[in-house]
């Protein structure tokens, strides 16, 4: 049995039966073809999932895509409308990538991390990103680019 949902993601309505064990990073992937969410871990352990959820960052991976319902979502897809978002530009600008496998998951719950504290410490962005993880170890420069971001948006780090 399949379940109706309506759920507006980077600002456009969808609509779609799915099965109700569906989760949300699947349905942003398989239906939507929106694939910056990655499956990393699927136990809301690395983060990689994370997307915005009604203006709250959220592991995808721990969300069924019925809970979703009525949501409104962006995902890393929808943070460059007009260029790059200046979390994306930063961590460009300051090699906060490596393989890359975890940067949308980092860039979305930095965008939380900078609208609840605009002007984070090192330490601060360290602790704001924690359960993000990134394999090849590339905090030191995910750090910077957070920083460069926040002084770019207006935050005084």
């Amino acid at each position: 049995m399949k379940v109706p949902i309506e759920v507006t993601v980077n600002g456009r309505q969808y609509r779609h039966e799915v099965e109700p064990r569906l989760l949300l990073v699947d349905y942003l992937r398989d239906t939507l073809d929106l694939t910056g969410a990655k499956i990393g871990c699927d136990t809301s352990q690395c983060g990689s999932c994370t997307v915005e959820m009604n203006g709250t960052a959220m592991k995808s991976c721990t969300c069924l895509a019925v809970q979703a319902d009525g949501s409104t979502i962006t995902t890393i897809e929808g943070l460059a409308v007009d260029g790059l978002h200046p979390i994306q530009e930063a961590f460009w600008n300051k090699h906060g990538l490596q393989c890359g496998f975890c940067t949308p998951g980092m860039i979305m719950a930095a965008k939380e991390l900078l609208r609840n504290n605009p002007s984070p410490s090192p330490d601060e962005v360290r602790h704001g990103l924690e359960g993000n993880i990134c394999r090849c170890t590339g905090y030191t420069n995910i750090v910077k680019a957070v920083q460069e971001a926040a002084a770019v948006m207006g935050g005084a780090s």
